[in-house]
């Protein structure tokens, strides 16, 4: 029963991600993009924080550690990462922000073996660090005639945040936390959700109330209840249970589901070089983590096949 259990916790996570990217262009309609992404995660951290005070004894910050873990998490993973990213998807389509983020494993290998040394980034590894930004080029499909804007800078901005959340997630690695990772979360969305108000301020945006317009509102609340708060309970829950390897997985579905969303939901166009691209991401992942899929993959065929 739990093995059915993963199973269904792992594509209702990656459903929630993979439609968050089509209720960010919904919301785009409604919201100046960085004041938008603070309102997600005002509501998110509302929701956690609330959680984990609640459901757990030692849910404060106390340390040095903890605080720097909100630093790294709250301002590059939250804050920067996602104020590119709401920005940067006005520019594109919900299936090319969902193909760009899915760089994210493999720009944290990147950052991992050039900030702390990791195993992973050997010739073949590099070469699939360069395949897989080779095809987020194919992705942004870039003219030359027009490198300032149009699909390429939506893609640049969103693959800025996907740095932003390599370096934020490494630099996790080298502190120690006395709290959850859901207590961590929590705490980091609050944190980033201030940073991205601020920037909303610095930029200036109009400020403005929550739509109540119902698209602008169930995206809003889709964004922040489920596709936030949810989302990454669920997440923590299958990082325990599976693993780093297999929950990574997750970043290769998301865009497919945001791809199919965005087609059918918005009528988006999926283009063939927008399929290639994604293609040789996938590729340059396995080239990158192919010791943990030899390793792993057995494993995996082990469980699939003990389900029937």
């Amino acid at each position: 029963m739990s093995r059915h259990r993963n199973i269904v916790l792992f594509f209702t996570l990656a459903l929630l991600w993979g439609a968050s990217f089509v209720a960010i262009e919904v919301g785009l309609d409604y919201y100046p993009p960085v004041l938008y992404a603070a309102y997600r995660f005002d509501l998110a951290a509302l929701i956690l924080v609330s959680y984990v005070l609640v459901t757990e004894a030692d849910s404060l910050p106390r340390t040095r550690g903890d605080l720097a873990a909100i630093g790294f998490s709250g301002g590059l993973s939250v804050a920067a990462n996602n104020s590119l990213l709401f920005v940067g998807q006005q520019y594109t389509t919900s299936g090319i922000a969902s193909i760009t983020y899915s760089l994210v494993p493999i720009a944290t290998a990147a950052v991992a073996a050039a900030w702390i040394g990791g195993s992973d980034l050997d010739a073949r590894g590099g070469l699939g660090v360069v395949l897989a930004f080779i095809g987020v080029g194919l992705v942004a499909q870039p003219d030359p005639a027009n490198l300032a804007g149009g699909v390429t800078i939506g893609v640049g901005l969103i693959s800025i945040g996907v740095i932003a959340v390599a370096v934020g997630s490494v630099g996790l690695r080298t502190v120690e936390t006395t709290f959850s990772n859901v207590a961590l979360t929590g705490w980091a969305m609050l944190f980033g959700a201030l940073l991205i108000h601020g920037f909303s301020l610095g930029l200036g945006e109009p400020q403005r109330l929550p739509s109540t317009a119902l698209p602008a509102l169930g995206a809003l609340l889709f964004l922040g209840v489920l596709a936030s708060a949810v989302a990454y309970v669920i997440y923590f829950t299958l990082l325990d249970r599976l693993g780093p390897f297999e929950i990574n997985l997750v970043s290769y579905v998301v865009p497919v589901v945001a791809t199919v969303t965005g087609a059918v939901l918005l009528a988006e166009p999926v283009t063939a070089l927008t399929i290639a691209g994604f293609a040789v991401i996938v590729v340059g992942f396995g080239l990158l983590k192919r010791h943990a899929i030899a390793d792993e993959v057995p494993r995996l065929l082990s469980r699939i096949g003990g389900l029937f």
